[in-house]
């Protein structure tokens, strides 16, 4: 049977026009930065540890500026590719044109990441690399714990609140989907404190990370719900102290355009050493 020429769309989970919008609203109402200043912290440690040079890189919607400061001056010529001109997820990137692409923090936000990181290796030149950090893994997970559990009492149903998240295992697949060699995936998990989480809710509005999703709750959420989630939250992740935690889990990517340069896996028989022959030496 022939194949069908037809390929599946990608599902559309995010408003990325909203996110837009949120993340301006962020700026007015005072970006919470923490993590993402976290983020930048590590990139520059990472790319420290890469011994060459990057004559021109792009930073691929990451809310704010990454590529600044003493890290800017290891390269040549350096664009920001903002999320204005990306709410298709079109990247405007030539064809092995990158030595180097970074993102922070947006990748969780995208509709079609294998097509996205697909766009990216084109970009890049033989050699070339990418390094990014999204949120995933078990992010939030006691908020959506507390509210799945108030919704169930109070509204006797569950509304889709916090976005799908990838976990490590998701993002190393993709990297090898989209053709890159040597990937690697790392997490950071970050745990923050908070008096209540209301305090957590208005660092996520001042995140820009609040619910984009098309399928999300229009309508306002009660207040007997708002207030019973609260409690729940605090019953179930107080510390001795009454603050409560909530965890932010920061997903490292990265991986490189092939080159003839990089190590090749050996091939399937071509080892000249039983592995019996290595346990017996290993024993002596």
């Amino acid at each position: 049977m022939a194949e069908s020429s037809e390929t599946t769309a990608a599902p559309v989970l995010f408003d990325r026009a909203l996110l837009l919008a949120r993340q301006a609203r962020a700026r007015r109402l005072g970006a919470a930065t923490f993590l993402l200043d976290r983020v930048a912290d590590d990139f520059e440690e990472r790319l420290c540890a890469v011994l060459r040079d990057f004559s021109n890189a792009a930073d691929v919607w990451t809310p704010g500026e990454l590529l600044c400061g003493p890290m800017r001056d290891r390269f040549k010529n350096v664009v920001h590719v903002g999320l204005e001109g990306g709410l298709q997820e079109a990247l405007p990137l030539q064809a092995e044109s990158l030595d180097l692409v970074v993102s922070a923090l947006a990748f969780q936000f995208v509709n079609d990441l294998p097509g996205v990181l697909a766009q990216i290796r084109r970009a890049l030149k033989p050699d070339g690399l990418l390094l990014a950090a999204m949120i995933g893994g078990e992010t939030l997970t006691e908020l959506r714990q507390s509210f799945a559990a108030a919704e169930a009492e109070c509204e006797s149903g569950v509304s889709p609140r916090v976005a799908p998240l990838a976990d490590l295992r998701d993002v190393g697949a993709l990297l090898q989907r989209a053709g890159f060699a040597l990937p690697v995936t790392d997490l950071d998990r970050v745990v923050v404190r908070y008096d209540n989480a209301f305090a957590l809710m208005a660092d996520l509005r001042r995140m820009g990370a609040t619910n984009i999703l098309f399928e999300r709750r229009r309508t306002p959420t009660r207040r007997t719900t708002l207030l019973r989630m609260a409690q729940i939250y605090a019953e179930r992740f107080a510390d001795p102290d009454g603050r409560v935690r909530a965890t932010f889990d920061v997903i490292w990517l990265s991986g490189w355009a092939p080159h003839e340069s990089q190590p090749k896996p050996l091939k399937p028989g071509s080892a000249t050493t039983s592995l019996e022959a290595a346990v017996k030496r290993t024993q002596k």
